[in-house]
């Protein structure tokens, strides 16, 4: 590691109505680092990085780069100074190819003034293959998956020679082999001398890929250390002021009657004869590698996928669901992996999210009772400890974990029996992340029953009471709470 750093910020503090989002913070980052930044939600992470990228400002402090002291006032400078960053909410021009953009802004001419297409792509899949990013340059954005959308905004970077790339959040939406192939692009980046800023909730990452980490809490500077010198534990503890050795010691119940049962559910070769049980009082998980049916079999519980053959019954008795009303009707609560786009309305106010799905029982006469409709909003948000100044703030400008506990009220207005956890904590951070499972142990406490999708297998093992183990569509393992190990779930989910 060099001595001198690349990008050095001072003293940087930033002020929002009400708010002071950054206090008096340092960073600095060296040449060819991946330096990790981590800590709660509001804990300043997002505004030190838009203020390296010129979306904000700083109110106090300096930056320098290279020794030298600049000011960044806008994106476009950001850009001109090798400063890039691939966000969770892509900035890629949708309906263009991946070649257009690449060049987006410097197409290369002919001699005739004309676009020169063949060298626009052809360099683009140079880039490409180099980072192991197999696709075609001609394809459109919109044609590819989350996942590869988001490869080639991390290959636009190295295309464009950037000096320093901000990763936020990048494995959410990303399988194992793509996180494998996103450390190694992040490798050949550091092997270059590019430099990298790197932040994540999933600690693990944090050892895996950063050379340092500084930790962030309510915009102030706690810690930098190298991450060879501290362990999870001790981050967990610099962002949340407690220690957290157990990250999943919840209570677990008796259990109660027999709530969910499925019979021998098919579908194509999404699901072939899945069949298990759940109790009130149980936490049920489902856990799998990408494409083994977890999310497909709730799916089709739910009603939002129609099953070819198989039985399911709720109660004691046999059910026909073919849609999400009657799962509703039921007593089945859905909280699903893409909770922005699928669990929630984020231009709507928490008082309409949370009695979206109920507006019937405090409906009369075709009107909604306005004064009701608060009353469960408010108690919701005090029962959940939701953090919000009002009930009629927009839930898209909530944090993760605050949306989750929104969705969790909603189906609690349903007065739901049975809870249906599709990735609970993805982009949550870890202080939330408790609260989050201490809701489902109350839940599970009250008699509710969960079942609970985690791909994060320390996750699905700390809270489940049994996990059935996918494999390709089927489920040929339940395995109860005593048996559980890492390497007996690892091998069923891989078919050995």
């Amino acid at each position: 590691m060099e001595t001198r750093p690349f990008l050095e910020l001072k003293g940087i503090s930033k002020q929002f109505p009400g708010v002071k989002a950054l206090d008096n913070v340092d960073l600095t980052i060296y040449p060819g680092e991946v330096h990790a930044l981590v800590g709660e939600n509001g804990a300043g992470k997002s505004t030190i990085i838009k203020i390296i990228m010129g979306v904000y400002q700083e109110d106090e402090g300096t930056i320098s780069l290279d020794g030298k002291q600049v000011t960044i006032p806008n994106v476009i400078e950001a850009d001109r100074l090798g400063l890039a960053a691939v966000y969770q909410d892509l900035t890629l021009a949708a309906d263009l190819s991946i070649g257009e953009n690449f060049f987006m802004g410097q197409f290369p001419r002919k001699k005739n003034g004309m676009i020169d297409w063949n060298h626009v792509y052809s360099k683009t899949a140079e880039t490409l293959k180099a980072l192991n990013v197999d696709v075609d340059p001609r394809l459109r954005i919109t044609e590819l998956s989350p996942a590869m959308q988001e490869m080639v905004a991390i290959a636009k970077t190295v295309h464009k020679k950037s000096k320093l790339v901000i990763f936020d959040e990048p494995t959410a939406l990303l399988s194992n082999e793509e996180v494998e192939i996103l450390f190694e692009i992040i490798k050949k980046l550091k092997a270059s001398g590019i430099s990298v800023i790197y932040i994540s909730h999933r600690l693990e990452e944090i050892f895996t890929v950063s050379d340092r980490v500084t930790v962030l809490k309510d915009g102030q500077h706690v810690k930098t250390v190298p991450v060879k010198e501290t362990n999870e534990d001790q981050l967990i503890s610099y962002m949340v002021g407690r220690s957290l050795t157990d990250m999943y010691n919840i209570e677990h119940y008796p259990k109660g009657e027999e709530l969910l049962r499925v019979e021998d559910l098919n579908r194509g070769k999404a699901l072939k004869n899945i069949s298990f049980s759940v109790k009130q009082g149980e936490i049920f998980g489902l856990f799998g590698l990408v494409g083994s049916g977890r999310t497909e079999v709730v799916r089709a519980i739910y009603g939002a996928d129609t099953i070819e053959s198989g039985t399911i019954y709720f109660k004691g008795q046999k059910e026909v669901i073919k849609h999400p009303s009657k799962a509703i009707s039921l007593g089945i609560g859905l909280l699903p992996e893409d909770r922005k786009h699928q669990g929630l309305a984020l231009s709507q106010s928490i008082n309409h999210n949370i009695n979206l799905a109920s507006y019937k029982a405090i409906s009369k006469f075709n009107f909604v009772l306005g004064k009701r409709e608060r009353e469960r909003s408010v108690e919701y948000v005090k029962q959940l400890k939701v953090k919000t100044p009002s009930i009629h703030q927009l839930v898209g400008n909530l944090s993760g974990g605050n949306q989750q506990k929104v969705i969790i009220a909603k189906w609690l207005c349903c007065e739901s029996k049975l809870f249906i956890f599709d990735e609970p904590t993805v982009g949550i951070d870890v202080g939330a992340k408790q609260e989050i499972y201490k809701l489902i142990e109350q839940l599970t406490k009250d008699g509710h029953a969960v079942i609970l999708i985690s791909s994060y297998l320390p996750e699905v093992m700390g809270l489940a009471d049994r996990i059935g183990v996918l494999h390709e569509g089927s489920m040929p393992h339940i395995v109860e709470r005593e048996a559980f190990s890492e390497e007996t779930l690892l091998r069923y989910a891989s078919g050995l």
